[in-house]
């Protein structure tokens, strides 16, 4: 049996969502418990030149969001990237989850020769749902909840593969 669009994607998004969101709590935890003000967390990052925890947050629940309605082929819905607290930013991942959980698979199955057009800086990229999915979507949702758990861990947060893996 071939492995439905559906189900490459929403429970994927929804294991790599929930995961983000308990490393995050685990953050507010290590932050209250150390006396740190959690936005330094948020505002964290493994280099000078990569985003901060904050946006990779937001990128990985954009990419969620947009992923499941590009399938689905419905508009996808606009976040203020507004979140500068872990407590802020487990609020967007819920909301992500909340969207996500209202896809059915007869939605989304069957969406693999869609047309997806992305719009980047450097121009569009085209692509078909199969390949959007398997050589975009998922490759940036991953990239980006990892560089979320690599900042928490490289700031101290006591949390280790399991976390990042999550329930399965």
């Amino acid at each position: 049996m071939a492995l439905s669009m559906y189900a490459a994607s929403v429970p994927l998004f929804t294991q790599m969502l929930g995961s983000l969101s308990a490393v995050l709590e685990k953050g507010e935890a290590f932050a209250a418990a150390k006396s740190v003000d959690p936005a330094v967390l948020a505002a964290s990052r493994l280099a000078c030149d990569m985003f901060p925890l904050s946006r990779q947050v937001q990128i990985a629940t954009d990419m969620a969001k947009g992923a499941v309605c590009r399938l689905a082929g419905v508009e996808i819905p606009a976040y203020a990237d507004t979140e500068t607290t872990l407590a802020e930013l487990r609020e967007r991942i819920a909301k992500t989850l909340a969207l996500i959980a209202t896809f059915t698979s007869e939605q989304i199955d069957g969406s693999e020769e869609r047309e997806i057009t992305i719009t980047l800086r450097r121009g569009d990229l085209h692509f078909t749902g199969e390949r959007y999915l398997i050589h975009w979507a998922i490759p940036q949702i991953l990239f980006h909840c990892t560089t979320a758990y690599d900042i928490l861990r490289h700031n101290g947060v006591d949390i280790g593969k399991q976390d990042f893996v999550g329930e399965y």
